[in-house]
């Protein structure tokens, strides 16, 4: 049994102590990770490895006492040094101060003490100049914990994109809400104004300065319900106006208003197919498109999945989430998820997403879609062929 495992004066013994030394007996052979690499990750993900900067920049003092640039256990995995000399590497930090964030990493599991009998780091060489034995921390677990390190790194990444698509959202919500309110003031459309513009100041008014995802999304589906009610009162009184346009007039307008958008719709059914029962979006067979087609046609979604999109399930998941961010209401992606399947309708929340900043709303989008779908008079491949092409790649379609 290792000698030495026991805190040196009266540092007490626990089993969190005890399973952090063990854990490191059960390195597999061969196991090696850039210190430096290991060392951005934790500086990443250290919200979620719990541990503050003061002990990150004790750390990195350690890890400089290290000689080589990959913790291996052929290296050895033990850095002996003195207060002094890691109190100069960790930017002058005061002995109080050190000797507290060493306790933290020593809590945090992000390294191990192995004090000798009368509580000094040392090395004790053979003849040859080898460590034989050394005293002081071992930096083993770092090697142990390196996947769990990269990936809370990848998980504060993603929910850091996530908080910047959601802030971004809002922004834009936030500005088309208040021009449109200004310009149905002027033109003095009818409707109570007031009461809309009280309710849209109480929701900006209550966006705290610092806030995460969870935070935003409830603010981000009050803006997207509200951004509807003033679009439904702006048309009920254009309509009120203009009673001769019709109702195609009225979609065409609505489909051409965003000339920088690619999507692409499939024509309506001729006339030689009146007869013909028109096809719905849930008919269609997404598989058809491959995966990676997908992908490479919207690679933004793979942003938001942690773990990666390797299968449609992962897929659907991901699209589930991203649809808060865009400020689709629950219920508009539900419904398209009834009408056009649940597959297809997370092709179009990646196509959405992929050209998002084209898009002043997102929910009313889907819904446009979705209405589309019910008539027959929408397909997914169009809309997919079109941010492939506007991303410069080529794929063929396999069956």
């Amino acid at each position: 049994m290792e000698v030495g495992t026991t805190p040196f004066g009266g540092r007490p013994m626990t089993l969190a102590l005890l399973r952090a030394r063990n854990d490191t007996r059960e390195i597999p052979a061969g196991t090696a990770v850039d210190k430096w690499q290991l060392y951005r990750w934790l500086c990443e993900g250290k919200t979620l490895i719990g541990v503050g900067d003061r002990a990150l920049a004790v750390l990195n003092g350690l890890l400089s006492f290290y000689p080589d640039s990959e913790l291996s256990e052929e290296n050895g995995l033990m850095v002996f040094p003195s207060n002094a000399q890691l109190s100069l590497r960790a930017h002058g930090m005061a002995g109080a101060t050190l000797r507290r964030n060493l306790a933290a990493l020593v809590d945090c599991g992000l390294i191990v003490r192995r004090d000798s009998p009368n509580g000094k780091r040392y090395a004790r060489k053979s003849k040859d100049g080898v460590i034989d034995e050394a005293f002081g921390f071992s930096i083993a677990p770092l090697l142990v914990r390196a996947e769990e390190f990269r990936q809370a790194a990848e998980r504060v990444r993603a929910e850091g994109r996530a908080l910047k698509l959601m802030r971004e959202r809002i922004t834009l919500q936030r500005r088309d809400i208040q021009k449109l309110i200004e310009v149905a003031i002027e033109e003095r459309a009818a409707g109570d104004w007031d009461r809309v513009w009280s309710r849209f100041r109480a929701i900006v008014e209550a966006i705290p300065r610092r806030a995460d995802v969870h935070d935003l999304e409830p603010i981000l589906a009050e803006m997207a319900a509200l951004r509807e009610e003033v679009d439904m009162m702006l048309e009920s009184f254009m309509n009120f106006m203009n009673p001769s346009a019709n109702e195609s007039q009225n979609e065409r307008q609505q489909s051409d208003s965003n000339t920088d958008s690619i999507f692409v719709f499939e024509p309506a059914l001729e006339k030689s197919r009146a007869a013909v029962e028109p096809r719905s979006a849930a008919d269609e067979k997404p598989k058809s498109y491959p995966i990676g087609l997908v992908l490479r046609a919207c690679p933004e979604i793979g942003d938001y999945a942690v773990d990666g999109i390797g299968s449609w399930r992962d897929l659907m998941i991901t699209a589930a989430q991203v649809r808060g961010y865009l400020g689709i209401s629950p219920s508009a992606y539900e419904e398209a998820c009834h009408v056009m399947g649940q597959e297809v309708a997370a092709i179009v929340i990646a196509c959405i997403l992929q050209r998002a900043q084209h898009i002043n709303s997102a929910g009313g989008y889907l819904r446009a879609l979705t209405e589309k779908a019910r008539a027959g008079q929408f397909s997914v491949g169009p809309m997919l062929m079109a941010a492939l092409k506007a991303n410069g790649a080529t794929a063929r379609m396999t069956a």
